[in-house]
């Protein structure tokens, strides 16, 4: 019986991955959200040339494959970078703050994570686009009427209502972040899918291996989505009745 069961240590191997998954994942949802929401304003601006600038880099980032991205990122933008300072995230150094000791991480992860954040940033830009562009006109030229600024209107009337809209799709792209970090393996990011091959290689264990993996994923799916519905539902869905 204990034949058919992964040994401790392979479970270990794939715990790692996973939590390596959670970290790459965490980091790009969080810059891809601010750097989509940027982008997101941006396309408000009444110049022409930002918003070409803007429509340019979302549709580059939104009608290509990720794979490539991060082929072009590890081995086209990778290879523009001084030699001395691969070298040193190779050797995955330390920095010493005090008490405290932070681990860089490994020049794949860095790469993973940027490719995985413009990559994302440009669906999510669209996302909160669709939400801003929810809300009524009216009140955008009532608030102007009444003296306030663009961004005075932006701030108080226009995001928040924008963001409340554009919440239940991001939940979703988010969710789409943690399957898509699956691909940096191809990089060589220790993460879950990368480690499963190498589980499944040491221990010839393909379905226990694999299974293992694909139930890790839908954890963490799982775990976005439901804190996604439990926060609409406590604070988003509670200020639209108040």
């Amino acid at each position: 019986m204990l034949d058919h069961v992964l040994a401790p240590h392979f479970l270990w191997m794939l715990w790692d991955g996973f939590l390596v998954t959670l970290a790459i994942s965490f980091l790009t949802i969080i810059f891809a959200t601010l750097l989509g929401f940027l982008i997101a304003i941006a396309q408000k601006s009444d110049i022409k040339v930002i918003q070409q600038l803007i429509n340019s880099y979302t549709a580059i980032f939104r009608y290509s494959p990720l794979l490539p991205q991060l082929f072009f990122w590890y081995f086209g933008i990778g290879n523009l970078l001084p030699l001395e300072f691969k070298l040193w995230l190779f050797d995955e150094p330390q920095i010493e703050l005090g008490i405290i000791t932070i681990k860089m991480p490994s020049f794949e992860f860095i790469i993973g994570l940027v490719a995985l954040t413009l990559y994302s940033s440009a669906f999510i830009a669209e996302e909160f686009r669709a939400g801003i562009s929810g809300v009524r006109r009216d009140q955008e030229q009532a608030s102007l009427a009444l003296g306030f600024t663009w961004w005075q209107t932006m701030r108080y009337i226009v995001l928040p209502q924008g963001c409340r809209i554009a919440f239940p799709p991001l939940i979703g792209q988010y969710m789409n972040v943690i399957k898509n970090s699956s691909l940096t393996m191809a990089i060589g990011v220790l993460e879950l899918s990368y480690v499963s091959r190498q589980v499944e290689t040491e221990s010839l264990k393909t379905f226990q291996d694999f299974a293992i993996a694909t139930f890790l994923y839908i954890v963490a799916v799982a775990i976005v989505g439901t804190a996604g519905n439990i926060y609409q539902t406590n604070f988003l869905n509670r200020e639209r009745i108040i």
